[in-house]
């Protein structure tokens, strides 16, 4: 990836606990990564690995060991509280539970480090609020009780404060963790269309792979011993992301994008069908203990033939045939018995 303009960079970064003796309690060191403008950016790691820690230290909520963090070409260390404020926005992971505010009194809380010391909000700060709401599509809910909101629609307010709190820098803590899976689709299209067309750069750690190889424009990918980054294209060209979970059994499949536990095959199969029908059959023969191949001469064969909404699947096995109306029935004949 070529060298862009960072509005977040760190250097030699060690995070943790510090302490006085032994510099602390070490979670991760020799950190260097950024993020470019208008940039979202996905933090993938394993859990417990130091994610939270990280993305804390980014946004001065704790104190890293050593190294140094840059924000639009600052130490981080020489803003003050105020003026961090104004540069970094942070939504933790933790659902907020607050009794009798509305959606808007709660998106108005963003507004605090621009308001005066009576917190009233001025004309300015109520059009803020305002678009803000917008912005995540939660403006017939204005009025609500934030307790009256699913988990999705309290995720929409909490990114909509911090855009009211107005900065081009937002950080996120696992974002989707309590979400279904059309919510999480949702959200972190929202983030990526807010880093495109708001120009603000976005950073968020998630365990959702396929997710963050759609939307995001750039990976943070934390292994045990370093952070690679760059486009989640390169990463999977690369072969970066088979390093993830180490001497597991999970597998990353750089055809799919996708994991996979690693399965032992005991009989070769031909396939023959249209791609869609012959991708979900070799699917399901993969995960039932089949491995398809390419070889027209294996003794046992499938060929799935479609006539309009009606598929059959037509297996020979040397003189033997048999035909099936579904994928069900196909592997369960199989488990039962094909000889191993």
């Amino acid at each position: 990836m070529n060298e862009i303009k960072s509005i977040l960079k760190t250097t030699d970064l060690c995070i943790g606990f510090p302490g006085k003796k032994n510099n602390g309690s070490v979670i991760y060191e020799n950190i260097n990564i950024q993020a470019g403008k208008t940039e979202l950016v996905a933090l993938l790691g394993a859990n417990g690995i130091g994610k939270s820690t990280l993305l804390r230290s980014l946004v001065k909520l704790q104190d890293p060991v050593r190294g140094k963090i840059s924000l639009f070409s600052q130490d981080i260390r020489s803003l003050t509280r105020t003026q961090l404020a104004r540069k970094v926005g942070f939504v933790s992971t933790e659902i907020i539970q607050v009794n009798n505010l509305s959606v808007f009194d709660m998106v108005a809380l963003g507004r605090y480090p621009h308001t005066s010391w009576t917190g009233r909000l001025s004309g300015l700060d109520t059009e803020k609020v305002e678009e803000a709401i917008s912005m995540v599509g939660m403006v017939s809910m204005s009025n609500k009780n934030i307790n009256q909101l699913s988990d999705g629609e309290r995720q929409r307010v909490m990114i909509a404060r911090t855009l009211a709190q107005d900065t081009e820098l937002i950080v996120l803590d696992e974002p989707t963790a309590f979400l279904d899976l059309p919510n999480k689709y949702e959200i972190v299209h929202l983030l990526h269309k807010l880093a495109n067309e708001r120009g603000k750069t976005i950073i968020f750690s998630t365990h959702d792979l396929n997710i963050a190889i759609q939307e995001a424009d750039r990976l943070w990918l934390m292994l045990d011993d370093t952070i690679l980054q760059g486009a989640p294209e390169d990463l999977i060209l690369s072969g970066s992301f088979g390093k993830l979970f180490g001497d597991s059994n999970l597998k990353f499949n750089s055809d799919k994008g996708e994991f996979r536990i690693a399965r032992e095959h005991s009989c070769n199969i031909y396939l023959q069908g249209l791609e869609t029908e012959y991708f979900w059959t070799r699917n399901a023969l993969n995960r039932s203990g089949f491995r398809v191949t390419e070889n027209k001469g294996e003794e046992m064969a499938i060929k799935i033939e479609k006539d309009r909404n009606t598929i059959i699947w037509k297996m020979t096995d040397g003189p033997d045939s048999h035909s099936f109306n579904s994928v069900y029935d196909l592997c369960s004949f199989l488990a039962k018995n094909m000889r191993r």
